[in-house]
């Protein structure tokens, strides 16, 4: 296909490209990438690519890998914003309203959905058997994802050097991720701009295709549609128009509620999330959690594990979990509201402030991507990052592990900071056996996530209905 696009009028109003696609066929489509977005990033990006390269063939394997990496470049769910961006490059800014908007909604609607049930019906033997077994698959999953990133991110002995001064900085020391993704980044930028071999260790999401599908033979084609060329009228404009909606909010949370009012903290905490959500959600869950739970105590440590295990088995991104916290903080602090219509408002309002940069981010840069490929330091940058999120996401596992699998829990101080330690009496065996079979099926057995979560959820209900 030639990938022609029409020209701007006289009256500057961009046209539809014509590559032919519908709108109305990409709603259609953009729905079923969404119900199948089960799995994290992986497996997501790997439906997207199955479906819009393989099959529809809208674009081509360049030009994918080529938005995929400049997503990867951008804090938030690097999933949902290569939806946004593909769906801006085909139908303009509509599209990736509705490409982005429609990749969070099934998992919003389903993770609100069972908050309910938690908060209702928690203490039942079926949903108390439910999330036990969860709880154990979701530490199998984590451990998992420590190591296929770390077999793709630490190539060389430098990026494990710097993997594990991010587990040290995070797990013994409780250096806060924001500083710990900072300092990674200038490293890798410092590295790329001198040239060090080290820090080009490859992109992070290869292409597995076999038979690759050029550009020139798809819908869009080779061409750079008009839309999508730099402007800067446009980006201004479209960026004012974002960040609008997603600070106005906040500030007037904090005219009217004050800075210590649930909602107002919320909103706070999670925006400041959305700015540094480097290196996938594992990472940003090992620093919600310590917010969540240790700085603001909105849920306790067996809850975050409730949390990841409601995302792990809804579609959408991993990050979603934010929707549960903020859901059972404002359940716990509705001040005056109904417990549920309070929790309601903290969801949406969670949703709202996590996922509203990512558009912004998107829509603010993607006309500029060209000038972005190919710079060294910039990936080195994304290289160093990923590395030190090995070590944050080895924190995690081991936050989980010691959560999971013990019952009580002592906080030893080291130079003015503190880390777990386990009671080793109150060891949880079923736990430890549930935990070790889900871990032989990831590991050995190869057996996806989904399989894993849906045995362990019904031995856990088993376990807890006979005993």
């Amino acid at each position: 296909m030639s990938g022609a696009v029409t020209k701007l009028p006289a009256d500057g109003k961009a046209t539809v490209p014509d590559h032919g696609i519908a709108f109305g066929e990409a709603i259609r489509v953009w729905a079923r990438v969404a119900s199948l977005s089960f799995g994290g990033p992986a497996g997501q990006i790997a439906v997207m690519h199955r479906i819009l390269v393989d099959e529809k063939r809208w674009i081509g394997e360049e030009r994918f890998l080529h938005a995929l990496n400049y997503c990867m470049l951008l804090p938030g769910p690097e999933a949902q914003q290569l939806a946004a961006y593909i769906g801006w490059l085909l139908h303009k800014t509509k599209g990736g309203l509705v490409a982005g908007a429609l990749f969070v909604l099934p998992g919003f609607l389903s993770i609100l959905a069972l908050s309910y049930i938690y908060v209702l019906l928690g203490h039942a033997p079926l949903i108390v058997g439910l999330f036990f077994g969860l709880k154990a698959a979701v530490l199998a999953v984590v451990i998992e994802a420590v190591v296929r990133i770390g077999k793709r991110a630490l190539k060389n002995n430098l990026m494990r050097g710097m993997a594990l001064a991010a587990f040290v900085a995070i797990f013994f020391l409780d250096a806060p991720f924001p500083l710990i993704v900072l300092m990674a980044g200038l490293a890798g930028f410092i590295g790329g701009r001198a040239g060090l071999s080290a820090f080009k260790v490859g992109s992070g999401h290869a292409s597995t295709a076999t038979n690759i599908v050029h550009d020139r033979d798809t819908a869009l084609g080779e061409g750079l549609p008009d839309h999508a060329r730099p402007n800067l009228a446009w980006s201004l404009k479209i960026s004012g128009t974002l960040l609008v909606l997603w600070l106005v909010p906040i500030g007037l949370l904090f005219a009217f509620l004050g800075p210590n009012d649930v909602f107002t903290r919320i909103a706070s905490f999670f925006s400041q999330m959305a700015m540094v959500t480097f290196g996938g959600a594992y990472a940003v869950l090992a620093y919600v959690a310590q917010e969540a739970v240790g700085t603001y105590g909105w849920l306790k440590p067996g809850e975050m594990l409730d949390g990841l295990g409601l995302a792990e088995t809804t579609p959408g991104p991993l990050i979603m979990v934010t929707q549960f916290v903020g859901f059972l903080a404002a359940f716990r602090e509705a001040n005056g509201l109904p417990p549920l219509v309070a929790a309601t408002l903290g969801a949406i309002l969670t949703t709202w402030v996590t996922f509203i940069p990512c558009f912004l981010w998107i829509f603010a840069g993607a006309p500029f991507i060209e000038r972005m490929r190919g710079n060294a330091a910039l990936s080195a940058t994304l290289n160093a990052i990923t590395a030190a999120v090995v070590g944050v996401i080895l924190n995690l596992a081991l936050w989980f592990a010691i959560h999971t699998l013990f019952g009580q829990v002592t906080r030893v101080a080291i130079i003015g900071r503190g880390f777990d330690v386990p009671a080793l009496a109150s060891l949880n065996v079923p736990a430890l056996l549930l935990a070790t079979g889900a871990a032989i099926a990831v590991f050995r057995f190869k057996i996806g996530m989904i399989p894993v979560l849906g045995t362990c959820a019904a031995l856990g209900i088993a376990y807890v209905l006979i005993a």
